[in-house]
């Protein structure tokens, strides 16, 4: 499923318009995103938890050249299933 799958779908089940479901996804998006740059999480009861996981510098080879490299520190976005979501995906 990609994004304009999921607008469709949220149309059908809401009984909206394309055009509002598109703008409510996109809000949903940018309110998650918004959140995790703030340095929040999004804890969606029956769903999962969207949290920023911190990842600290290390030092790696270039694969091409064996050469040292100095990867720096960063934050990724990270997303841990709710039971519910879970049981659903496995029945």
């Amino acid at each position: 499923m990609n994004k304009n799958d999921l607008v469709s779908a949220v149309a059908d089940a809401a009984g909206i318009t394309k055009a509002d479901a598109g703008r409510a996804v996109d809000g949903v998006f940018d309110s998650i995103a918004g959140a995790l740059k703030a340095g929040g999480d999004v804890r969606i009861v029956g769903f999962g938890t969207f949290s920023v996981a911190h990842r600290a510098a290390t030092t790696g080879r270039n694969p091409r050249t064996g050469e040292t490299i100095q990867i720096k520190a960063s934050k990724q976005p990270k997303f841990k299933a709710g039971a519910p979501l879970k049981d659903a995906v496995n029945s």
